[in-house]
């Protein structure tokens, strides 16, 4: 049972784990923090905590365990904020989509909490965003991923394994630049090229006559375009060179793409579909093997 769980953030993926750990019984008070009243207000009103606060550093005062669920380049004033007040023996962690960022900020302003601070990442979402959207089933059945360091405590990565599987989720580990650039493929990629393809078409001469057109692909494809700006503008920034570089290969398989069909090579194109589609299909079949075991 968590004593004091303290969510800095209470949006989606914050809100979903308050929910989820309340569910399960898993956690006597919820404290959440945020820059707005109003969020605060709905996320009482919505019982995802049982308090709000927009001090960081009160807050904080007799947390068990931490949780930073804010947008990337808000970690710097965050943990300055709540550094005096922490416990000794309370652990941190977070949510963010890149660790490699994370781990330098703690190390910088949080240096003497870094042996109970346990990176995290939980593999789920929605395009929503908002306490509003929050749900307890978010984490069910998907991979929360740890990426400890070397210092880290081992008992404090046990508190925030068994608190993410406590939500349904499934926990592994892994060092923290290979996550950023696993993640730089396959969830940062996709992202921004939705976000690209959306914007193309918004500069067409008739836009609202594609949109009326498109079918239910370009939908699909496009859904995660409505994900959160100021998130995925935090996470360019701080993945940079892992998501330059995969945009790069993205960039020439483009341009062989193009080049394929500018020579009317129906051959060529017909393989190029092919291979795609086989390498879709069996990753599909891996996951629902997966499915299937758990």
């Amino acid at each position: 049972m968590i004593g004091r769980l303290v969510l800095i953030g209470i949006g989606l993926i914050g809100g979903s784990l308050a929910r989820a750990l309340k569910r399960a019984n898993a956690v006597e008070q919820v404290i959440g923090v945020a820059r707005s009243r109003d969020t605060g207000d709905l996320a009482l009103d919505l019982g995802v905590i049982d308090r709000f606060s927009m001090d960081p550093g009160e807050a904080v005062e007799s947390a068990s365990i931490v949780v930073i669920a804010t947008p990337l380049r808000t970690f710097p004033g965050i943990l300055n904020a709540i550094g005096k007040n922490l416990p000794g023996d309370a652990t941190i962690t977070d949510v963010g989509s890149v660790k490699r960022y994370v781990i330098n900020a703690v190390k910088r302003h949080l240096p003497e909490h870094i042996e109970r601070f346990v990176p995290g990442h939980p593999i789920a979402g929605t395009e929503c965003s908002g306490v509003g959207a929050s749900f307890a089933e978010l984490f069910e059945r998907r991979h929360v991923v740890l990426t400890p360091l070397p210092e880290t405590n081992e008992a404090a990565v046990n508190v925030i394994a068994d608190m993410w599987r406590r939500t349904g989720a499934d926990v592994i580990k892994m060092d923290g630049d290979y996550h950023d650039q696993i993640l730089a493929a396959t969830s940062h990629l996709p992202h921004v090229i939705a976000y690209s393809l959306v914007r193309c078409l918004a500069e067409h001469p008739e836009p609202d006559t594609l949109f009326e057109l498109a079918a239910g692909g370009f939908y699909d494809f496009t859904r995660i375009a409505s994900s959160d700006p100021v998130m995925w503008r935090d996470i360019c920034m701080t993945n940079r060179k892992p998501i330059l570089r995969t945009l790069g290969e993205f960039k020439s398989r483009l341009e062989e793409l193009i080049d394929t069909i500018e020579r009317e090579d129906s051959k060529l194109l017909q393989e190029y579909f092919a291979q795609a589609k086989q390498a879709r299909d069996a990753g599909l079949d891996v996951k629902k093997k997966i499915a299937k075991q758990g």
